[in-house]
């Protein structure tokens, strides 16, 4: 019973740091722009749109996360808690170092690490996630790329569509409001899962019962905690305009929804991400390429579930096999990883100070 405790404490935990990250970003447009000029307003509304996507839309996501990715005898108490607190660890790491991580691929990635350790897991359905996360990010750009050449063209020929104070921009503050909502709701339906899922497959609660706690978890934690995220996250957005942020959530959020509609854990963050770089590029060209957004968002998409997946494996060997032996392996590959990294940028400091001396090349 001890154990049960543990799990839903975690899960709830995580699920309220999920709507303090990813879910309130949903609002950052309308809120960077001044459609919604309170900061509290805005989170409510990501609160309630989140719960609402969670209770709607959210059981096709907790089948995969609770039994589709490992068999479900493997989702016994104690390895839901490693899953969880593998997951949430991975996260507060990586929140330490400032390295954004997607919450969906950590948690995938700390149910595959349970699932390597116990040599078990259902391949084909992993392969078709992975799928997924390979396609939303291209999907979302191009869509987006779409949409901001037809903007450009609505802007050329209605130019004073979006100047301020006219009725036309009110509607338009409206309308990317609305697509906020949207997009926040995207995120319930397809996020809460990560939270409660595990729980669901060990059987300490029901499907329905797992969506209506985690999409509240999920609620609090927009309101109680995502306000810097918010913050944060609409100053540097802030140069979309009216019509290229309801384009963004509005890209963003139905590939997610497609995506929760086939029971795909998937990340908001790089959909988004993929989506602003798609409406940048039509408007400004592929200088933004420049920038190393296409690095960053490959860098997060491999870093997120591989650091789960190893954190986990090693506390399944640890926790529950008391196997040392493999935690000294792990250890090993970890100090040889890092020192490896660490010489490679050593050399290079070397090389670049001495062509900057004039003795090399």
């Amino acid at each position: 019973m001890g154990w049960s405790y543990v799990a839903i404490a975690i899960a709830l935990f995580f699920a309220m740091n999920i709507g303090a990250s990813g879910t309130a970003a949903s609002m950052g447009a309308a809120y960077g722009s001044g459609a919604v000029r309170n900061k509290r307003i805005a989170m409510l509304l990501v609160a309630a749109a989140a719960l609402l996507g969670a209770v709607l839309g959210g059981g096709e996501v907790v089948k995969t996360i609770s039994g589709g990715i490992i068999p479900g005898n493997l989702m016994i108490v104690e390895t839901v808690v490693i899953v969880l607190a593998a997951a949430t660890f991975t996260l507060f790491g990586a929140n330490l170092l400032g390295v954004p991580l997607s919450t969906s691929e950590v948690t995938v990635g700390s149910i595959v690490g349970v699932g390597l350790a116990y040599q078990s897991l259902y391949l084909s359905n992993l392969l078709l996630i992975v799928l997924f996360w390979v396609l939303v990010p291209v999907v979302a750009f191009f869509a987006a790329y779409l949409a901001g050449k037809l903007i450009r063209r609505v802007d050329r020929r209605y130019p004073h569509l979006q100047k301020p104070g006219t009725s036309a921009e009110r509607w338009l503050r409206w309308l990317l409001v609305a697509c906020g909502v949207y997009e926040a709701f995207s995120a319930g339906m397809n996020n809460v899962a990560n939270a409660v899922g595990p729980l669901v497959g060990a059987g300490l609660m029901s499907t329905s019962s797992g969506i209506w706690l985690g999409g509240a978890a999920v609620a609090i934690g927009c309101v109680l905690l995502g306000g810097k995220v918010l913050e944060t996250n609409g100053k540097k957005i802030t140069s979309l305009s009216l019509l290229q942020g309801s384009a963004v959530s509005a890209t963003g959020g139905t590939l997610v929804i497609v995506a929760s509609l086939f029971g795909i854990p998937v990340p908001l963050t790089q959909a988004t991400t993929c989506a602003i770089l798609g409406v940048g590029t039509a408007e400004n060209g592929f200088k933004l390429w420049q920038k190393g957004i296409i690095k960053q968002i490959l860098m997060v998409w491999i870093v997120s579930p591989v650091s789960s997946l190893v954190v986990s494996f090693a506390f399944v060997h640890v926790f529950l096999r008391a196997d040392l032996y493999m935690l000294t392996a792990l250890v090993s590959v970890f100090i040889a990883t890092w020192g490896f990294v660490a010489l490679i940028r050593l050399i290079r400091r070397e090389n670049s100070s001495i062509n900057d001396q004039g003795g090399g090349i």
